[in-house]
């Protein structure tokens, strides 16, 4: 869904370079990569897996004259690996995750003849960078439904990332599904501050759990696999304990699997898969085909197939699927609209 435009329709230049003769030329996509990394399991990795789909459909190789990935450590990263990504003449460019926001904006006005894309942000009034969203906080109110109905202890979790405007999207719509079928039920919402740094979104867990909370849905990038450290850690030293992990952005049930004894258990309980593979995989076939989406704001939900609870449901009753089923018509015909702010 398209949610607003100002943007420019001249955008092939991958068919047309100075002298007109590049009409053979592959067209070329790169991604700049959060602190997180291409491969944190997560958000980045998903973003990467739309440029590998895209080059599969394409027969494009890994590297300048296919798709490629910079991947940022820090902060101070990001110009830099924008700027490489320019020079080596990608035809579009993914900066992934809100962090980027301010270094493509920059970078956008410094070079107008290349095509940027932010992801989890908005960069607004620029003919060359088209910004994509997500409906995070409906996917998060359908794990809550799960949350709400499947919590023995009444008290749920929630571990963000840093602390933002996004993340709060999915704590408010999460909170706001446990409440709406359990509203007995108590939401500790708590935030690492970091997307990177496990060790802290486990330390938050390790408190929750001990506090009596049963089912912890994070939203913490590569931080948030501390919260499955904690979780299986937990689970191998009392194995009849039921704790449960919800995934977030892809479907974490592997990182669920816990050896005890010559068993292997998993405490993931389902997670909310946000579709960034589907959302580069479609911006960037776009531009291919001199559609570039440039100034204009893509919000993906439901219906773009952007958003959605994981297939893995071996731990879902069949109660607590018909009524995550029920409450998908329901956010669809827009008879329930889900807060995307925490009160």
């Amino acid at each position: 869904m398209i949610l607003g435009a100002c943007g420019s329709s001249n955008n092939n230049k991958n068919n047309e370079g100075a002298n007109g003769a590049q009409e053979n030329k592959n067209f070329t996509a790169a991604m700049v990569t959060d602190e997180g990394g291409v491969d944190d399991k997560s958000f980045n990795q998903s973003a990467w897996e739309g440029l590998v789909a895209f080059g599969k459909d394409n027969n494009l190789e890994k590297g300048k004259n296919g798709y490629n990935y910079y991947q940022s450590k820090n902060e101070a990263d990001f110009s830099t690996n924008l700027n490489a990504a320019v020079r080596d003449k990608f035809d579009i460019i993914y900066g992934v995750g809100f962090k980027l926001t301010d270094a493509i904006a920059k970078i956008a006005d410094q070079r107008k003849d290349s095509h940027f894309v932010i992801v989890d942000s908005v960069v607004p009034d620029k003919d060359n960078v088209a910004s994509i969203t997500f409906k995070e906080h409906e996917g998060s109110y359908l794990v809550g439904i799960v949350a709400g109905m499947m919590t023995k202890s009444n008290k749920v979790g929630f571990v963000g990332g840093i602390e933002s405007d996004l993340i709060n999207k999915f704590a408010a719509g999460f909170e706001a599904g446990v409440k709406e079928v359990n509203p007995n039920a108590t939401v500790d919402i708590q935030f690492a501050g970091t997307f990177t740094d496990s060790s802290k979104a486990q330390a938050i867990a390790a408190a929750q759990y001990s506090s009596g909370v049963d089912i912890i849905y994070h939203a913490a990038g590569g931080a948030g696999l501390g919260v499955f450290t904690e979780a299986k850690n937990l689970k191998q030293k009392d194995p009849n304990s039921e704790i449960w992990v919800i995934g977030v952005d892809r479907d974490q049930h592997p990182e669920g699997d816990v050896k005890i004894g010559d068993k292997t258990e998993n405490i993931t309980l389902t997670s909310m898969v946000k579709r960034v593979d589907v959302a580069v995989q479609d911006v960037t076939t776009k531009a291919k085909d001199g559609n570039f989406p440039g100034g204009q704001i893509l919000e993906y939900g439901m219906e773009e197939n952007g958003i959605k609870i994981s297939d893995s449901k071996e731990h879902l009753t069949d109660d607590v699927l018909a009524k995550v089923t029920e409450y998908e018509g329901k956010i669809k015909n827009g008879d329930i609209k889900v807060p995307d702010k925490l009160k």
